[in-house]
């Protein structure tokens, strides 16, 4: 939907004072659309949640995924037939690890914090959506920054579940009973036979071992070297046995269990999003699987697929997403539900004119919820990938920032409110794969120095850094590519920070027009992740005019900043989503993006990360503006014609 709007007045979000202050404002009407992306749907009642990390699927075929954090609803999302149908308990209330659930309860791993495993298991009546029991599974209530209780399964009256530290399966009645433990290293993913057998995998080990109901070992399957069983489906019209491998392989292995387990065939394009025989290395698909952390089925024989795409972070709610598919009995696919993993921004492409975007993990394309392109993580080629470091201190890498230089494109990926970011370049070997080049500050850089006073690379690839307590912006001028796309820098040129915007806190460097925005912090205030109430924009920096900002902006109070053409855009935390438009030029508020099409698109509430705005002027004179939304787990992305 394409809105015309006249503006003649100053935002209620942002109040403008120029050196120009004196020229009267000028109406002129403004045309701007609003879309989202990475999600399959768009409003609050209907998004996707975030980050499934398991799923059980009812015979009816009622989908419920556990998640570790969803901001607007409860932490256990509810599907059928390819809708949400709504959601149960807190947002912040469950591991994500691990769910099953029989004709009148699910069960659910619980969290203690947002940094804890509780090492409990919630009972929760399927009527009412209440929790009923509690059931405490694990002695270790206090595992940092992993899981405890990564796996459930029942049968009949029996609870099985999986304490990972405790190197154990506990067996409990489904009234939270203690009967007996299995021992056993490493438990994970869980399901019961046809016989009432037990099967436990060991993803480290690459096994999946079967225990009678009395707790007695039986067979033990040992998958193919590098294979890593993430999650188990017993088929019962079948008798077949359904693995979820999170190896390089990346597909379903089905093993026939009547005798000696066989593997009688697999599920899936072997190698999944890395294969590139049959697709770019790293494009995700149908059957192109990333790990897979969930498989089911329904009465009428629809399976159902959950994928949780690579690049996480510490506190395990901004693992890759939500990607679950759904195919008929003969594996046809039916169709799928997508999300963001939680919170994160992704960058218009300048190499395909703002067509594709990039996050900090994966590509987008398209409008009204976009296609899923890629993953641009490679666990198994590159394992000291930074997205893929759990104790990272940056908490997570979802936010991208892109540019292409001669064809060549540069990713930086950072987190919420970083002071640390991180480079990737990429090839035509490796596809949509992002390959780790450096960090900031890093050796490649010859700094040990936090960023907390700006960041920007800019269009020719240059870094524009400011270090903690230097008073220096740092320019590292990108110094050309190697034969693999490889970039590198040369040594930092320091420049002192102008007086009149000391604190500073935000850079951003418009290499076209030679244009250097400068945003100020708080005067005072300990707090260099917010931006204070001035902003500075100096022509011709690299020409020399370091010292005479014109014009000077005075605003409010802004979380994230960004800019494209002859425009900066601003958006504030906790109060709305709006986006102010000011015009670098003539210093004014040219109009503020609201939402262009509010019965469809949910635009969330307010831009909350240092870097949640992103900006591109198209060839067509089009901008298009792109804001993280984690009320529902999407990017909106709104497209303006001054």
């Amino acid at each position: 939907m394409m809105i015309t709007q006249r503006i003649c007045s100053a935002s209620f979000a942002a109040v403008l004072i120029a050196t120009i202050a004196t020229i009267a404002p000028t109406c002129q009407a403004q045309q701007y659309t609003t879309e989202w992306i990475a999600n399959t749907f768009g409003t609050s009642t209907t998004y996707v949640g975030s980050a499934a990390r398991s799923i059980w699927v009812a015979p009816e075929g009622v989908i419920y995924t556990a998640s570790f954090w969803d901001e607007n609803e409860g932490g256990v999302a509810l599907y059928q037939s390819g809708k949400s149908i709504g959601a149960m308990g807190l947002h912040n209330e469950f591991q994500g690890s691990a769910i099953t659930g029989n004709a009148t309860s699910i069960f659910v791993a619980l969290q203690a914090s947002r940094v804890y495993g509780s090492g409990a298991v919630g009972r929760y009546n399927r009527t009412t959506q209440k929790r009923d029991v509690l059931i405490n599974v694990s002695a270790d209530t206090t595992e940092k920054r992993a899981d405890v209780i990564t796996g459930l399964a029942t049968s009949g009256s029996q609870l099985y579940a999986s304490d990972l530290p405790g190197n154990r399966v506990r067996v409990y009645t489904t009234d939270g009973v203690w009967q007996q433990d299995i021992n056993i290293a490493g438990p994970g993913a869980l399901t019961i036979d046809g016989s009432g057998n037990l099967w436990i995998a060991q993803k480290s080990a690459g096994t999946i071992a079967e225990f009678s109901s009395t707790g007695t070992q039986l067979n033990t399957i040992q998958m193919p070297t590098g294979s890593q069983p993430s999650a188990l489906y017993f088929d019962a019209s079948t008798g077949l046995l359904m693995v979820g491998d999170e190896g390089p392989d990346m597909n379903i292995k089905v093993y026939k269990l009547a005798g000696t387990p066989l593997l009688a065939s697999t599920f899936g394009i072997q190698g999944g999003y890395l294969d590139s025989t049959a697709g770019t290395k790293g494009q995700v698909g149908d059957k192109r699987f990333t790990r897979v952390a969930g498989i089911g089925k329904d009465a009428a024989g629809n399976l159902y697929v959950l994928n949780n795409p690579w690049g996480g972070g510490w506190d395990l709610g901004r693992n890759g997403g939500t990607d679950l598919h759904a195919y008929d009995s003969q594996g046809n696919p039916q169709w799928k539900l997508q999300s963001l993993n939680f919170e994160g921004v992704a960058a218009p492409d300048p190499g395909t004119d703002g067509a594709y975007f990039y996050s900090g993990t994966n590509v987008y394309s398209g409008t009204s919820g976009g296609t899923f392109v890629a993953n641009t993580v490679d666990p198994f080629t590159y394992p000291s990938d930074p997205r893929l470091n759990i104790n990272d201190t940056q908490r997570d890498e979802h936010f991208g920032q892109l540019v292409s230089v001669g064809g060549n494109r540069i990713l930086v990926a950072s987190g919420q409110n970083p002071a640390v970011f991180y480079l990737f370049h990429f090839n035509a070997a490796n596809g949509y794969i992002a390959i780790p080049d450096a960090s900031l500050p890093g050796t490649a850089f010859n700094t040990t120095a936090a960023v907390t006073a700006g960041f920007s690379l800019d269009s020719k690839g240059d870094i524009w850094a400011g270090l903690d307590q230097t008073n220096q912006i740092y320019h590292y001028p990108l110094t050309g590519f190697d034969a693999s796309g490889k970039p590198s820098w040369g040594p930092a040129i320091p420049l002192p920070i102008p007086a009149s915007v000391q604190p500073l806190t935000r850079i951003l460097y418009l290499a076209e027009s030679d244009t250097m925005i400068l945003a100020q912090g708080i005067i005072g205030s300990a707090d260099w992740t917010s931006i204070g109430t001035r902003i500075e924009v100096y022509h011709g920096w690299a020409a020399g005019n370091m010292t005479n900002p014109n014009p000077v902006f005075t605003v409010s109070n802004p979380k994230s900043i960004t800019a494209a053409g002859n425009y900066l855009f601003a958006g504030y935390v906790h109060t709305v989503p709006n986006i102010d438009v000011f015009n670098l030029t003539t210093g004014k508020l040219d109009t503020t993006l609201i939402n262009a099409n509010s019965s469809s698109v949910s635009v969330g509430n307010d831009v909350d990360s240092m870097y949640g705005l992103r900006a591109y002027l198209q060839s067509t004179g089009q901008y298009v503006i792109t804001k993280d939304n984690y009320n529902n787990a999407s990017i909106i992305v709104h497209r303006w014609t001054p």
